[in-house]
């Protein structure tokens, strides 16, 4: 897990205003209820800005963090010729649909793939899972079209198509990402079913 810090300037800064009007309440006994008040307001003004800070200094890490992203995906719909191959990699034999696909891939090589309704859209096991496992495999044109793959014994198909793809991939990919085309695989043919549309 990555850790986030707030830039330590900023959390001296917030720190000795802090102090610094802490030190102002107590040593004047005799202030007045309203300036307390006051103080008490601005103290808590900065505390909230402080914490508002921390939170867009993680999410900008965050972001920095990503590498490639894609949002829905495109089943595969052979037709027997080479125009269905994707870098390299041949069709599956027959169409599949996907309902949905959702995946993040970080920097260090790490991915989350979530895949909704990965189905056979012909021949006599329609609507199936054809009891398929799945690999994800990434590609980046700088690099000259390198499989980085999951984990090669794949993840199986849930009943209803749904799968989660949670690993790193081997090997890990170059950092920028030109070009990014993500393929969801049969883990045992290696053939696609479906790709990632990038985000």
């Amino acid at each position: 897990m990555v850790s986030h810090r707030c830039d330590p300037p900023v959390m001296n800064a917030i720190r000795r205003l802090s102090a610094s009007l802490f030190k102002m309440s107590i040593s004047n006994p005799k202030m007045s209820k309203r300036a307390i008040k006051r103080r008490s307001l601005l103290g808590t003004l900065l505390v909230v800005g402080g914490v508002v800070l921390v939170m867009i200094a993680v999410a900008e890490s965050a972001r920095a963090q990503n590498l490639v992203r894609f949002d829905g995906g495109i089943g595969v719909i052979p037709t027997g010729s080479a125009n269905t191959t994707v870098r390299g990699v041949a069709a599956a034999g027959q169409i599949w649909v996907i309902r949905d696909l959702a995946a993040d891939v970080k920097q260090d090589g790490s991915i989350r793939v979530d895949g909704r309704g990965l189905l056979l859209g012909s021949g006599n096991a329609v609507g199936s899972n054809a009891n398929a496992s799945v690999i994800a495999t990434l590609f980046c044109a700088n690099d000259g079209n390198v499989q980085h793959n999951s984990n090669p014994a794949g993840v199986p198909l849930e009943v209803n198509g749904d799968f989660r793809i949670d690993d790193t991939l081997s090997p890990a990919p170059p950092n920028p990402c030109t070009s990014p085309v993500l393929l969801i695989r049969n883990a045992a043919s290696g053939g696609w079913f479906a790709a990632g549309i990038p985000k």
